[in-house]
Formats: structure tokens, sequence, C-alpha cells
């Protein structure tokens, strides 16, 4: 199967589960799913959050 076809099959199903659940539902969810990291980085310690950042910014290569 090419790309192509799995971004055309993928397209479809998100505009039937868009359709089935509402775009508030998915919207919701989008929301949720993107809090979750922010909730678990503000959770650390401030030494354990500078070890984060300092391995960002060492994959970055800052």
């Amino acid at each position: 199967m090419s790309t192509q076809m799995k971004f055309v099959i993928g397209g479809v199903a998100a505009f039937l589960v868009l359709s089935i659940l509402g775009w508030w539902t998915v919207a919701l969810i989008v929301l949720g799913v993107m809090a979750v990291p922010a909730v678990l980085y503000m959770m650390l310690d401030p030494s354990q959050r500078r070890r984060v950042r300092a391995q960002s910014r060492k994959r970055l290569g800052g």
C-alpha cells in the first residue's frame, strides 16, 4: 500500500470519527492529550526540570 493511500485512509477515518463524535469532543480529547505532558512536567522537582531542559538542549545541539 502506498504512502499516499495511507494518508487518504487516515483522512477518511478522521472525518468519520469527527462526524460521529462531534468536533467539540475531538477538541477536548486533543486538548487532554496535550495537557498530560504539561502536567507531568509541572510535577517534577526543579532539579529534575533542569535535567530535562539540559537533555532537550543536548538533543538540539545547543
